[in-house]
């Protein structure tokens, strides 16, 4: 690895090396390094670009990492990874892609995601979204996710874009079975011309499920964001929405969200707040000895911990 690859592999996936346990990392459309164990396994697709992880039952503690790479302009790349988790594992994915681009030629990421999570399986999966470089062509990510909770199982999803990338459309689609829950933390920062558009549609079947999905974002400069939400709710169950947005400069944010509550027993809520920073907080921390960026920065930080 050079100092580009490891400075974007500690962005996106937190290491500083190759990692141990399970894990696929893939640069530029080709593998980089893979590693399968007992617990988990890792088999390449034979009909297309993309990988199958496979968790045993009962498995616990233990993590894969499956971070992708892309330094090169005029690229683009569709990969398809599924995950089969079994009964009663327990597991973290460390998933996500990192881009630098000098190049005048567009690079593009787009990665369809599909779990398959059996009885009482946990996932908690974190996804992080990052680009670079001076080139004058884009840095593109289209993630899709499809979820697909059996009873008692529990997806837990932190998707995360600080900063750099041109465009992105997040679309995230779940269906929930009994007493199944899906809790996804979001956290999105754009700047200049950047658009960010996510999209979530909720299926919430079976009785007792639950959707708890909160998104906290940062839109600067001219960049726009679009946060779309649908929540079907089919049998006694709870969902819950939450869309909070930070604008600064000309830039924009629409929230739109969509309850569908097709049983009566079902308890669908949508919150969504968009505005500028309060003059007052950035005048507190101002009066503490800091410059009006500096305190700026200072509420982004917070907003987005």
């Amino acid at each position: 690895m050079d100092r580009t690859d490891s400075e974007l592999l500690e962005t996106i996936a937190g290491l500083h090396d190759i990692p141990e346990g399970s894990f696929n990392i893939r640069k530029n459309g080709k593998l980089m390094a893979r590693n399968s164990t007992s617990d988990i396994e890792i088999v390449p697709k034979k009909d297309k670009d993309g990988i199958d992880i496979i968790v045993k039952a009962g498995v616990v503690n233990k993590s894969v990492h499956i971070p992708v790479l892309l330094t090169v302009g005029d690229f683009k790349e569709t990969v398809y990874n599924d995950f089969f988790i079994g009964k009663g594992a327990d597991v973290t994915i460390i998933a996500g892609c990192g881009i630098h681009n000098d190049a005048c030629g567009d690079a593009e990421h787009d990665g369809v995601h599909t779990f398959h999570l059996e009885k009482g399986a946990k996932v908690k999966y974190i996804e992080r979204h990052y680009a670079s470089g001076d080139g004058t062509g884009k840095k593109s990510f289209d993630p899709v996710t499809k979820i697909y909770c059996k009873e008692n199982s529990c997806f837990v999803m932190e998707s995360t874009q600080l900063g750099g990338v041109t465009s992105t459309v997040r679309k995230t689609y779940a269906t929930l079975g009994k007493n199944a829950q899906l809790i996804v933390k979001e956290k999105i920062l754009t700047d200049n011309d950047e658009s960010a558009v996510t999209d979530f549609k909720v299926y919430l079947n079976g009785e007792n499920s639950r959707a708890d999905i909160v998104s906290r974002s940062v839109a600067k400069g001219s960049s726009v964001q679009k946060f779309g939400s649908d929540l079907v709710g089919k049998n006694e169950c709870f969902g819950h929405v939450e869309c909070d947005g930070i604008l600064l400069g000309k830039a924009r944010i629409v929230s739109t969200p969509k309850i569908d509550a097709v049983s009566p027993e079902a308890s669908l809520v949508h919150e969504a707040a968009v505005g500028k920073i309060a003059g007052e907080q950035l005048m507190k921390l101002m009066s503490l000895g800091l410059t009006e960026q500096e305190a700026e920065d200072a509420v982004i930080k917070g907003f987005l911990n």
